[in-house]
């Protein structure tokens, strides 16, 4: 199993093993190493566009929800409490699980963007 889909999950066996198999052939198809290259190289303009979503987030205070997994080895819980000091409406969920929470709580998150749009959004 690739790492990445199994590090901080408490129970594995909720990642469907197509999943973490096609990863790695979606990733050799041809041109993608340069794309993969490319985001890699361009860290620094993403943290510029970062910053320019988390000042849209301060003056404009849109209806936010935000859906972290708690153990999430790529981006860490400090970065879901940046949008929660951004705007403090925010509606934020830590779940108990890793980077790929569809993975192992596809239910409680559809659940919680349906509450959300029905709530904020639909009125």
């Amino acid at each position: 199993m690739i790492r990445q889909y199994s590090s901080g999950v408490g129970d594995e066996s909720l990642i469907a093993p197509e999943a973490y198999a096609l990863d790695p052939s979606l990733l050799r198809r041809p041109g993608n190493e340069e794309i993969q290259l490319d985001l890699l190289l361009n860290c620094f303009s993403n943290l510029l566009i970062v910053r320019r979503i988390h000042r849209y987030l301060q003056d404009q205070k849109p209806p936010t929800l935000v859906i972290w997994g708690k153990h999430d080895p790529v981006f860490r819980t400090v970065g879901a409490e940046a949008f929660r000091r951004d705007n403090a409406a925010a509606e934020v969920h830590f779940l108990d699980t890793g980077h790929f929470a569809l993975e192992t709580h596809l239910t409680e998150v559809a659940g919680r963007v349906k509450a959300f749009l029905r709530e904020r959004l639909l009125g």
